[in-house]
């Protein structure tokens, strides 16, 4: 699908002052980009753990860290500063295809 035939997904945007200031955009944007960059590191770190009750204290600040992304995702769709493109139901079909191919190719209990 060409990127004319896209559709964006997103509410109307929330009109913000265009300054040289932050605005709220701005800071909800860096409180995700903090969100998803924490996230990650707790991501890494819990794979590398290997004391358990280390482990089940940073599992849940790892969860409480998604939930907060999440809610800052949300509102920025709310306020519409965050879109997403309509992707066509037939390459997603098509890309599920191959994803489930190689998953079977690559599987060692065929």
């Amino acid at each position: 699908m060409n990127q004319q035939n896209q559709q964006k997904i997103s509410n109307p945007e929330t009109p913000v002052p265009a300054t040289s200031q932050m605005n709220d955009r701005d800071f909800v944007n860096e409180l995700l980009t903090t969100e998803k960059y924490i996230t990650s590191s707790y991501c890494t770190a819990l794979h590398e753990f290997s004391h358990e009750s280390l482990y089940q204290d940073i599992q849940s600040i790892f969860d409480e860290s998604q939930k907060a992304q999440r809610k800052l995702y949300d509102l920025m769709f709310q306020y519409g500063w965050y879109s997403i493109e309509a992707e066509d139901a037939q390459k997603l079909q098509q890309s599920h295809q191959k994803f489930q191919q190689t998953l079977q190719q690559q599987s060692p209990y065929q």
